[in-house]
């Protein structure tokens, strides 16, 4: 083993969407920055999570417009699907990008080192490669951005044969003729929908009464509906109690409502949420402290080491990318000064990719009951926008929460076509605590889906127009 040393500002360990946005803000504000990454840049999100499945999901949206084109007037052959083509697509999406991040990183002059990141201490990183060579890097600040990885079932450990994770899902050589899905969280819906989509049969088992559990009860209702339309089977309610992987298939006994399902599947997906990638940090160096798998941090990511920071997935929950790049941002920048006091807690949104789209921001209906709110809900559905109607999308709805004392835009909920594109619409009226009275004076242009938006605060007030 060969060691040299090398001397930061910010030593960032992990180069994902929280890890190198953080990189490229720190090298922005000229402080010497240094990223150490274990496998990818990017990350999870960029190579094996966001963007991947977003590109496969998109070439199922392109099956399902031609499947559907003759209701436009376009008649087109039966389409056949090339799967490996589908899946070499998405890998060289995540190349393109991956690429990008390098170019980014060396264009701003972070020193990128790739390798296993482990801390001596609360000053020190030491980075061991694939060849056992090692860097000793050394820094006021240490940022942590490690993210997270999937969680295993004991009886159904990931073979990446027949027990799959995200990776296997997203790498699979052949499309399987039958999939069980365990968990119907945002991971394991958008995979039920692509693979469904091009036809297999897939059955999504759910130990929650309903799919999306973190969603509002209505835009899990109604998506549940509706990949259940397009044949996909859900088990709610439901508790696995045994497995076996065969050399064929794989069984499972599946209790619900007091009765034992037995199913056969090709392939099962496991998609029972994320754990933080904390282990081998050397964490037990450092007085940073862990909450269930999870490092624990106050205002600006600060950890109880002082000096050490972890933003994003291994900070805990919501595990999405843009607020990792956002906690990014702001610790970087209070580490260089330009933020002090007290952190305001951003409004995030969430979003899932599947057919039916579904998106969120701020508190469900019975998050906002549940908190004694006198609540104001605004429903209005895709049928009554014109817009959707020429699309041929005019299935879904927005429904929007008001404080009916103060006007203040509690949540927003969306399901149907574009639903992850428009929501960013309310996260910014939330944002800039914009009232009822100032949204529904709002111009939206005609014809486009965003009219639902405002459709649906009128509704809020008795003044919808179009239903």
């Amino acid at each position: 083993m060969t060691q040299s040393m090398h001397e930061f500002d910010v030593v960032i360990i992990g180069g994902g969407p929280g890890g190198y946005v953080a990189a490229l803000r720190a090298a922005q504000l000229k402080l010497r920055t240094a990223v150490v990454e274990r496998e990818n840049l990017g990350g999870i999100c960029l190579n094996w999570g966001c963007i991947p499945t977003k590109a496969l999901l998109h070439a199922a949206d392109t099956l399902r417009r031609i499947q559907h084109a003759d209701a436009l007037g376009i008649s087109v052959g039966q389409p056949t699907v090339n799967f490996g083509k589908v899946m070499d697509r998405s890998r060289q999406v995540s190349k393109r990008l991956n690429r990008g991040v390098t170019h980014l990183l060396k264009k701003a002059g972070v020193s990128v080192f790739m390798g296993s990141a482990q801390l001596l201490n609360a000053r020190e990183v030491q980075c061991t490669d694939a060849k056992g060579d090692a860097q000793l890097l050394k820094a006021g600040h240490i940022v942590i951005a490690t993210g997270a990885s999937a969680r295993e079932l004991p009886m159904l450990p990931f073979d990446g044969k027949r027990v799959w994770g995200y990776r296997d899902a997203l790498s699979a050589k052949e499309l399987p003729k039958s999939l069980a899905v365990i968990g119907a969280g945002a991971i394991g819906m958008e995979f039920a929908s692509f693979y469904a989509s091009l036809g297999t049969q897939v059955t999504v088992i759910e130990a929650a009464d309903r799919v999306l559990p973190a969603s509002d009860a209505d835009v899990s209702a109604f998506v549940q509906q509706s990949m259940a339309n397009d044949g996909i089977q859900f088990l709610t309610s439901a508790k696995l109690v045994a497995a076996k992987v065969n050399e064929g298939d794989v069984e499972l006994s599946v209790e619900q409502g007091g009765q034992l399902h037995a199913l056969h599947a090709e392939r099962v997906l496991v998609a029972v949420g994320l754990a933080g990638n904390t282990a081998g940090l050397g964490l037990e160096h450092t007085a940073v402290s862990l909450d269930r798998g999870i490092i624990a941090t106050g205002a600006w990511g600060a950890t109880s080491e002082p000096g050490v920071f972890a933003i994003g997935d291994v900070a805990g929950p919501p595990m999405l990318a843009h607020k990792a790049s956002h906690e990014g941002l702001a610790c970087i920048e209070h580490i260089a000064g330009l933020r002090t006091g007290a952190q305001a807690h951003p409004v995030i949104p969430a979003c899932v990719y599947s057919h039916p789209q579904s998106a969120s921001v701020g508190l469900t209906e019975a998050q906002a009951r549940e908190r004694g709110l006198d609540v104001r809900v605004g429903k209005f559905p895709l049928e009554g926008n014109g817009k959707a109607i020429a699309i041929d999308e005019a299935t879904g709805f927005v429904k929007t929460l008001f404080d009916s004392v103060t006007g203040e835009l509690l949540g927003a909920h969306l399901v149907g076509a574009e639903a992850t594109e428009l929501v960013h619409g309310f996260t910014l009226a939330s944002s800039l605590e914009a009232t009822e009275a100032e949204l529904m004076e709002t111009v939206f242009p005609h014809p486009s889906l965003s009219e639902a938006m405002h459709e649906a605060v009128l509704a809020a007030y008795g003044r919808a127009l179009h239903i």
